[in-house]
């Protein structure tokens, strides 16, 4: 189900939850925002599959986003690995933040699992 702009603020004003997903015909973005824990894994993991089965890029979107707990962190990375077996490309648009990487690091994560996009 694609969501319109207006329609995901609402979504996100009405129920609370600091995960959004946007589908356009060229692409998916997950937007998160605020707190992304074990509280919202369930949705978060829900709108993984969802934008990896519509079998287009995913951008993930994580400029309003203040903290990743582990359980994020893992979905995240075991999302990596199934877009490389359908092909799809998944990345980090406008960069990560530092509080972000540092939390994956704390983790222990290398780095964050999701590639940042290029930039031209």
């Amino acid at each position: 189900m694609a969501c319109v702009s207006s329609g995901t603020e609402w979504l996100r004003k009405k129920s609370g939850v600091p995960i959004t997903l946007d589908q356009s015909e060229a692409q998916s973005l997950i937007q998160l925002e605020g707190e992304i824990n074990i509280a919202s894994a369930t949705e978060l993991k829900q709108l993984l599959v969802q934008a990896l089965s519509a079998g287009k890029d995913l951008r993930l979107d994580l400029e309003h986003a203040i903290d990743l707990d582990v359980t994020a962190l893992q979905l995240l990375w075991v999302a990596v690995r199934e877009a490389k077996k359908l092909g799809v490309a998944i990345t980090v648009a406008r960069g990560i933040p530092d509080v972000i990487s540092h939390a994956a690091i704390d983790s222990g994560f290398e780095r964050f699992p999701v590639p940042v996009e290029a930039t031209l």
